[in-house]
């Protein structure tokens, strides 16, 4: 149920979309270099949703909420009302039906309901794996990560020279760990394939389902923009066609993101 009836414009243009003046508080609990993480941020500004934003150490984690016995201590969690949501996926479609005067994620259409889902599968799947092996797959890349994780968080001074030490060695482990589990292929050459499959799905059109952005525009473009600070970014704005299509759902996210 939606907490008032009264609604609001959020941002001007085509890509402006009506929500209630009164929206529950929701807060995202991330790792700022985290894709799952972008994914949802993308969601939330596309919708219009104003969050506030937790950032988690990635080695205590101590910042989490409490959640259910036996899940995952991982990020993205989104707090909302007392109600406590895992997993990126899951947070999308959780948005979309909580809040559907904003931009639809889910299509009525089968066939580009069909087609969205199994992008939003590839952009976990395949996507989001690759991404750490050209975010921090050398040396260099996983300090300058390391640095990026810690200017953006607001933990203390220990914490801080930990994750800036400490962060950098586990996430090119991690790296080197999806590189050996994808047969040692080269990281760029890795994303170079990935990039290649998007392009072939988004053709001529403006989104991946045609004429409206969709859930699959939401997680590729957030997953994307986790590269923006790193060498392998030249690599997605090189080609035209990426390039314009994130621009214009980067558009739809300006013009209606909103600040908690």
């Amino acid at each position: 149920m939606i907490d008032s009836p009264r609604s609001a414009e959020v941002g001007r243009g085509p890509a402006a979309v009506a929500l209630p003046l009164e929206t529950p508080a929701l807060t995202l609990y991330q790792f700022e270099l985290c894709p799952y993480c972008h994914k949802v941020r993308a969601g939330l500004e596309a919708k219009g949703l104003a969050f506030t934003k937790v950032e988690v150490n990635p080695m205590s984690k101590r910042e989490l909420p409490p959640l259910s016995a036996g899940t995952p201590r991982k990020v993205p969690v989104l707090a909302i009302d007392g109600v406590v949501v895992q997993d990126s996926t899951a947070i999308l479609d959780f948005l979309d039906q909580r809040f559907p005067e904003g931009l639809r994620f889910l299509p009525t259409d089968p066939a580009k309901l069909a087609r969205t889902r199994e992008i939003e599968a590839w952009v976990d799947d395949d996507l989001i794996q690759v991404l750490p092996t050209v975010i921090y797959g050398k040396w260099g890349e996983a300090f300058k990560a390391a640095q990026v994780t810690a200017r953006t968080s607001n933990f203390g001074l220990l914490q801080n020279l930990m994750v800036r030490g400490g962060g950098s060695l586990i996430m090119h482990q991690v790296a080197k760990r999806i590189v050996k589990r994808r047969g040692g292929r080269d990281p760029r050459q890795m994303l170079e394939a990935e990039l290649d499959k998007f392009e072939s799905w988004l053709g001529d059109q403006p989104f991946v389902c045609g004429e409206e952005a969709t859930l699959g525009d939401v997680a590729a473009q957030g997953a994307f923009t986790c590269v923006k600070e790193f060498p392998a970014w030249q690599l997605v704005v090189a080609r035209p066609r990426i390039a314009a299509w994130y621009a214009r759902v980067q558009v739809i996210r300006e013009t209606n993101r909103r600040i908690a």
